[in-house]
C-alpha cells in the first residue's frame, strides 16, 4: 500500500490526490536513513581485518559518517534539552495564518522527493509558482524547517510555493542534490497543474543559504537540459561560492562566526563536493556566463561571511544586463529573515521588498 504521512492537515484540494502517498514500489530517496551508502565493505575485501578492528572501536567506521551525527544533531537543538520558552518563536502556522500546507511526493529519479505545497486559503484557480529549496550546508535541513519563510511569501505574494526536500551530503555529494532539485523543477514546468499551479508564466527558482545555491544554479541546468528558464531567481542568504577564503568578509567574519563560520564551511564543503572542482558553475555560480540570467533578488547581512562574494553576484549580474535587486542590512547575520517574532525590522523588510519583487509585470 502507498505510504502517507500521518498528521497532516487536511490536503488541498486543488492538488491531484495521486501526489499525496508514495507510489507503490517507489521511496522517498529525501528521507535521511542510517546507512550511508558510500560505506560498504565487501566480505572478501583483503583490507577487512583492519576494518574490523575500526569497528570495534568506533561507530560508525567512516569519519565522515562520525563528523554528520553532530552537525545534524547539534541543527536542530537535540543538545539544548530546555529551550527558554520566551524565545522559542511561533510556529510558521501560527505566525502566517492562512495558509494551507500539504505533504506531497513529487517524481525524481530514482523515486519520489517529500515536498510541502503552500497555498493562501481563499486562493482559487491556477496560480503561479514558486519552487523553494531549504538551506542546512547541503548536509542537514527539511523543508519543515522554512515552514515560516514559506508560508510568508504564499501569502504575501499570494502564489503557491512547493518547497522540496532533496538527498543530502555527504551520502549524497554534488550532483545528486542538486539533481533532484532540477528533477522537481523540471516536473513542475509541466505539471505545475496537477498543485492547482500555472504552467504557462515559468516557475521561480528561490531558495535560502544552500537553497539558493540550488536557486542560482537551477538557470544554468535548465539550459541543459532545454528547459524554460525560471522567471525570476531568488535567493535569501546568497551563496554561490565554494571559494569564499578569498573574499574579505570571508576573512574578517568566519573564523567566529556564530550562524556561519569557517569549520562549518570547511565541512559541508568536503561533504558536498569530495571531488568536484570548487569553480564548476553548477556548484559556483558566480563562475557562470550569465548572459540571459533570469531577474534576481538576493540578499545577505553585513555580518554575514559570505556578503562579498553576494555583492559580487549581483555586480555581475548588473554587468550582463540582468536586472537585479540587492538587500544588505546592516549588523545582519547569515539567516537574519529565519524567524518571527525576532525585534529586528530587517526580517520584515526582506518580505517586503521580496512581495514587491515578485509583484512586478512578467513575475
Amino acid at each position: 500500500m502507498a505510504a502517507t504521512e500521518q498528521g497532516a492537515e487536511p490536503s488541498d484540494p486543488h492538488i491531484d490526490t495521486s501526489l499525496l502517498a508514495i507510489p507503490d514500489g517507489s521511496y522517498d530517496v529525501t528521507a535521511v536513513r542510517p546507512i550511508d551508502g558510500l560505506s560498504f565493505f565487501t566480505t572478501d575485501d583483503p583490507a577487512m581485518p583492519s576494518y574490523r578492528v575500526i569497528a570495534n572501536n568506533r561507530q560508525p567506521v567512516a569519519l565522515r559518517d562520525l563528523m554528520i551525527a553532530p552537525v545534524r544533531s547539534g541543527y536542530i537543538g537535540d543538545s539544548h534539552a530546555r529551550p527558554d520558552p520566551a524565545l522559542t518563536p511561533r510556529s510558521g502556522a501560527e505566525a502566517v495564518p492562512g495558509v494551507r500546507s500539504t505533504v506531497v511526493y513529487l517524481p525524481v529519479r530514482d523515486g519520489v522527493a517529500r515536498a510541502r505545497v503552500y497555498r493562501p486559503v481563499g486562493l482559487e484557480g491556477p496560480h503561479p509558482v514558486v519552487l523553494y529549496v531549504h538551506g542546512g550546508g547541503f548536509t542537514v535541513g527539511s523543508c519543515d524547517d522554512t515552514d515560516y519563510i514559506t508560508r510568508r511569501i504564499a501569502r504575501d505574494a499570494q502564489v503557491i510555493v512547493v518547497s522540496t526536500d532533496y538527498r543530502l551530503a555527504p551520502e549524497h555529494p554534488f550532483p545528486t542534490p542538486l539533481d533532484d532539485v532540477a528533477d522537481v523543477y523540471e516536473w513542475l514546468c509541466t505539471s505545475a497543474g496537477a498543485l492547482g499551479g500555472r504552467t504557462d508564466v515559468g516557475v521561480v527558482a528561490a531558495g535560502d543559504s544552500a537553497g539558493s545555491n540550488f536557486a542560482a544554479a537551477l538557470p544554468l541546468v535548465a539550459a541543459r537540459r532545454g528547459l524554460r528558464a525560471p522567471r525570476a531567481v531568488v535567493m535569501l542568504g546568497a551563496f554561490v561560492d565554494f571559494a569564499q577564503e578569498r573574499w574579505d568578509s570571508f576573512q574578517r567574519l568566519a573564523p567566529r562566526g556564530i550562524v556561519y563560520d569557517s569549520a562549518f564551511f570547511g565541512f559541508i564543503r568536503s561533504a558536498y563536493l569530495p571531488t568536484t572542482a570548487w569553480d564548476d558553475p553548477l556548484a559556483s555560480p558566480l563562475e557562470a556566463d550569465l548572459t540571459g540570467y533570469p531577474p534576481t533578488f538576493l540578499t545577505a547581512g553585513t555580518h554575514d561571511p559570505i556578503v562579498d562574494s553576494a555583492k559580487a553576484f549581483a555586480e555581475r549580474l548588473a554587468s550582463a544586463g540582468v536586472e537585479v535587486e540587492g538587500y544588505w542590512p546592516e549588523g545582519m547575520p547569515h539567516g537574519y529573515y529565519f524567524f518571527p517574532d525576532v525585534q529586528s525590522p530587517e526580517g520584515d523588510i526582506v518580505f517586503d521588498l521580496l512581495r514587491d519583487f515578485l509583484a512586478r509585470p512578467g513575475r
